[in-house]
């Protein structure tokens, strides 16, 4: 690939979109960035990545007040036809109209389109959990070019990481997830179920991962991307997860999983949380391990917010949805916010 998005999203933002802006709206106060949806919001994006949603993208960001259907019109009237060669107007894949894709808004009512929640407004413990990595990375992941709104990196600083108590919560409900499921690597396959203890090895692989991205303080992308992340986590290179997921017998794939548990448990001490000595136990009598509950207690009677208090170990709603039709969806994950009320 010859140029990444990134870099064709800041030239154009510099030799058009701005100097545009500029003339016909002098004084406004704006922002150009590459937010969004996108693998080259993460800087991931490759040659296959221009089969689709790719090309001219900008995210034109404003305060509140400002004429935001006016600059539309605008920028849909002056924009030129092409870019670098580039066409500036085509289709993607929510919009089938060949039109301009400098997607304009203001900061609130962009982060709220992506998150389901105002983090300018302050974000409760519901708000909080509601919340999905891929969303928060939507916002705060992509290059800023330039930036003369009072707002934009207040919403990204408050988007930085989970406050304190939450982030025990989400961190016991992921030691919570391992504790429930390991004891099975061994005994599914010892009743001779291969392909069950593989598929339980797989699942708590994917739990270490993600309980990997929270202990690094690390917003988690969507699957596309994880692995990819994931690898770049100072952690990740003492997770022996191949192992986890690819050995022979069940008794190894359990022991990469406690290893890995231990480098975890490692991090958490170092990160002065709540820890316990070990963080696998025996399985009562029998032949298998799991997770100590003193891992979980001990993060859980930490949190001093009631509100947090009166939860089950559920975690984030990433940590207990699985359908990405929801999980990519910022009001149908508000709606989520019901469960979190009702539960006690």
């Amino acid at each position: 690939m010859d140029v990444s998005g990134a870099v064709l999203a800041r030239s154009f933002a510099a030799e058009v979109v701005e100097p545009l802006l500029d003339r016909v709206f002098p004084g406004l106060s704006y922002a150009t960035a590459r937010l969004g949806s996108g693998s080259d919001v993460l800087g991931l994006d490759d040659t296959m990545s221009r089969d689709h949603d790719w090309g001219c993208r900008l995210t034109l960001l404003v305060e509140d007040g400002a004429p935001v259907p006016r600059i539309i019109e605008v920028l849909e009237r002056e924009l030129p036809q092409t870019f670098q060669g580039r066409p500036v107007r085509f289709p993607v894949t929510w919009d089938a109209a060949r039109t301009h894709n400098v997607e304009t808004a203001t900061v609130r009512d962009f982060a709220v389109g992506r998150l389901g929640v105002d983090p300018l407004g302050g974000l409760s413990v519901v708000d909080w959990l509601s919340l999905t990595g891929q969303s928060v990375l939507e916002i705060t992941a992509g290059p800023v070019f330039t930036d003369r709104t009072t707002t934009l990196a207040r919403c990204r600083q408050a988007l930085r990481w989970y406050p304190p108590d939450v982030e025990r919560y989400v961190l016991a409900a992921g030691w919570k997830r391992l504790a429930q499921q390991m004891p099975f690597v061994g005994r599914t396959a010892e009743r001779g179920d291969e392909l069950g203890s593989r598929l339980l090895c797989a699942e708590l692989a994917a739990d270490v991962v993600s309980l990997a991205f929270t202990l690094s303080r690390r917003w988690q992308p969507y699957a596309k991307w994880r692995g990819t992340v994931f690898a770049t986590l100072p952690v990740a290179a003492r997770l022996d997860l191949r192992r986890v997921v690819a050995a022979s017998g069940w008794k190894e794939r359990e022991q990469a999983l406690a290893e890995a548990a231990e480098a975890l448990l490692d991090v958490q001490r170092q990160r002065g949380l709540p820890t316990p000595a070990r963080a696998v136990t025996p399985f009562w009598d029998r032949p298998y391990r799991t997770i100590d509950e003193e891992v979980v207690r001990g993060l859980l009677a930490e949190i001093a917010d009631p509100e947090i208090r009166r939860l089950p170990p559920a975690g984030s709603v990433e940590q207990w949805v699985g359908c990405v039709d929801v999980l990519s969806h910022a009001g149908r994950r508000a709606s989520l916010r019901d469960a979190y009320e009702r539960w006690d």
